[in-house]
């Protein structure tokens, strides 16, 4: 969809472009990495050093009355989409529950498939952009969770 050369996900599920299609592979995707490596004149430590170094939540768990979660993030969305949006100056994606991308980080809800949960997770550019973007999702759940502890 956005052409890029390689996705993942925290989980570890790796695809890349060429090559690999449909499905991901752990051992095709180290051996892809020491390939692409092996082809650039700088040493591998200094690619890598090229890379940022965000600030970054690990996955977040908010339990929720069974069969809610779905319903929780659709009125998040809707909240999210609706002209008097909290969100000014974010990219709002709802591909999967509701991420918003800003300038200097991003943050995420969605519902789990599996169990009533809503899963959150948060990156910042800096400690700063993180606090600013949880406290921001933390605002909008606490409108449709009321007392729930969030716990973030």
């Amino acid at each position: 969809e956005t052409d890029a050369e390689l996705a993942g996900e925290m989980s570890g599920h790796f695809f890349f472009k060429e090559r690999w299609f449909g499905f991901d592979d752990g051992l095709y995707a180290a051996a892809r990495l020491l390939e692409i490596l092996a082809q650039r004149e700088a040493a591998p430590d200094e690619v890598l050093a090229e890379l940022p170094e965000p600030v970054a939540t690990p996955e977040l768990k908010v339990p929720v009355a069974d069969g809610t979660p779905h319903a929780l993030v659709a009125m998040l969305v809707d909240a999210a989409q609706s002209p008097e949006s909290p969100y000014t100056g974010g990219r709002l994606s709802t591909i999967d529950g509701l991420r918003v991308d800003f300038a200097d980080g991003w943050g995420l809800v969605r519902a789990s498939n599996t169990t009533p949960v809503l899963v959150l997770r948060f990156e910042g550019n800096d400690e700063a952009a993180l606090a600013r973007i949880q406290a921001l999702f933390r605002s909008q759940l606490q409108t449709v969770l009321g007392d729930t502890p969030l716990g973030f």
